[in-house]
């Protein structure tokens, strides 16, 4: 079943996705970080804080978000469904165990991007039904970055692409070494957030990152 609040994001759009980490600044802040993925040809970014207070998280997501304006990229909140409608964020992305994608549409409106993490072909028919624009399954690796993170077979994620019509990207401990193992799933792109923000150079990371996805899909 197609949504119809389909068509807000461009599968090119999720071809390079970074999900941002404080974890690694040593000393810069995030908003630079951000802008060397960015130069290194990054084509999607989400805000994602678990930590911060909201205050914070408000004023940081509102200088990304002209950051990402500048570049042209499109930027979403993970998870603050409040603070993306407050600064208009061009959309959201959500867990299972989040707000479901039907409720963020109705709070944000029909013309914003609703993505949804997914882990089996069931959630992911049910996040497309209600009104998900794209889906990011995995981990498809083993990863650090997300303590609770469930591994999700590569042939799961082809039937998952095989099931759905919107665009699905691949999460979870991808590297520039790896990514090519993706090869043939059926995904648009992949989603990372060690694999650029814990290089020493980032911007060269995103380059590099973004040239193996591009052989890979």
């Amino acid at each position: 079943m197609r949504s119809d609040n389909q068509g807000n994001c461009r599968k090119e759009d999720l071809l390079l996705y970074a999900v941002t980490d404080r974890s690694w600044l040593n000393g810069e802040s995030l908003y630079d970080q951000v802008e060397k993925a960015l130069k290194g040809g990054v084509t999607f970014v989400q805000l994602r804080e678990k930590n911060l207070d909201e205050e914070a998280f408000l004023e940081e997501a509102k200088e990304i978000k002209k950051l990402c304006a500048q570049y042209r990229v499109p930027f979403v909140i993970n998870d603050n469904v409040g603070i993306a409608a407050q600064i208009g964020a061009d959309g959201v992305h959500v867990g299972q165990s989040d707000m479901e994608a039907g409720d963020v549409r109705r709070k944000l409106g029909p013309d914003k991007i609703i993505g949804v993490s997914a882990q089996t072909v069931e959630q992911a028919l049910k996040a497309q039904e209600h009104g998900a624009d794209y889906l990011g399954v995995g981990a498809v690796f083993p990863t650090g970055s997300k303590a609770d993170a469930v591994e999700v077979s590569h042939e799961t994620v082809k039937e998952i692409c095989k099931a759905v019509d919107i665009p699905v990207i691949a999460i979870g401990g991808i590297t520039a070494d790896n990514v090519t193992e993706l090869a043939g799933t059926g995904i648009c792109g992949i989603a990372v957030i060690s694999a650029i923000f814990a290089q020493k150079d980032i911007e060269a990371a995103a380059q590099t990152l973004k040239l193996r996805t591009e052989e890979t899909i």
